[in-house]
């Protein structure tokens, strides 16, 4: 029985990722985010206790990716699309356009294309996640940015337009050319070969954990001043750090 726990765990996590989707879709993405970070933390849980059971199996790493696809790939995928469609003119439907922001419909459906640029980051994710779980040495590092931490760069921005307030970062952020340039640049950061350190701790040392805690200690002090707008420092950081470290990843 208790080999199936960590399953559980992870179904909760798909769970929350297909009612995050549905608020998404919605154009809640408050509740949306909610539920994505609920799913990070069975996610996050189900590894977890597959350790302490020690009842790790081929069936809860390939289960754990796809629920990891909807809940950190879908979802933030279809956020960005949601994101893009706000900044995109209202179009001319009667004339045709074949401009890439051209429109295609069918009975009465229509969309523009640009938005659907937002979905290369679930296409992005599944790549990853299908490295991920065929490379043998992403055991004390990541190569490439983890979906999840994509998934919180992704979702602070619908967060930051709810709750921060301010016209600048708004104006940055409801802006075509940075969301299409951000859904590039999260599409190549996953799938690189840049060797991030994991959060880990072997030992609570600071001589062998020490950028692990001087970046928690910045994450804390940042998130506390700046807020959501934080979570995007807090990546670049994330990036910065292990490449100053790089020679303690392996």
């Amino acid at each position: 029985m208790k080999r199936h726990i960590p399953n559980m765990v992870t179904l909760l996590n798909l769970f929350s990722g297909c009612i995050a989707l549905i608020f998404t879709v919605y154009g809640n993405f408050v509740a949306a985010a909610i539920f994505v970070f609920i799913g990070i933390f069975f996610d996050f849980f189900d590894g977890l206790l597959a350790r302490k059971l020690n009842v790790q199996s081929p069936l809860g790493i390939q289960l754990d990716s796809l629920a990891d696809l909807v809940t950190s790939g879908v979802v933030p995928g279809v956020i960005v699309f949601k994101l893009i469609s706000l900044t995109v003119d209202a179009p001319d439907y009667s004339e045709y356009n074949d401009s890439w922001n051209s429109i295609f419909h069918w009975q009465g459906f229509k969309m523009s294309l640009v938005p659907l640029i937002g979905l290369f980051i679930p296409l992005a994710s599944a790549y990853r996640l299908a490295k991920f779980n065929l490379d043998e040495d992403q055991q004390t590092y990541f190569k490439g940015l983890p979906v999840p931490a994509n998934t919180l760069l992704i979702l602070s921005l619908p967060l930051i337009l709810e709750y921060q307030n301010s016209d600048i970062i708004n104006s940055i952020i409801i802006n075509k050319w940075f969301l299409v340039v951000l859904t590039f640049l999260s599409c190549y950061l996953l799938n690189s070969n840049i060797k991030l350190f994991a959060l880990k701790f072997k030992d609570w040392s600071f001589k062998n954990n020490g950028v692990r805690y001087v970046f928690l200690i910045l994450s804390v002090v940042s998130l506390v001043i700046l807020k959501f707008a934080a979570i995007s420092l807090i990546i670049t950081l994330y990036i910065l750090l292990s490449l100053l470290d790089r020679k303690n990843i392996h």
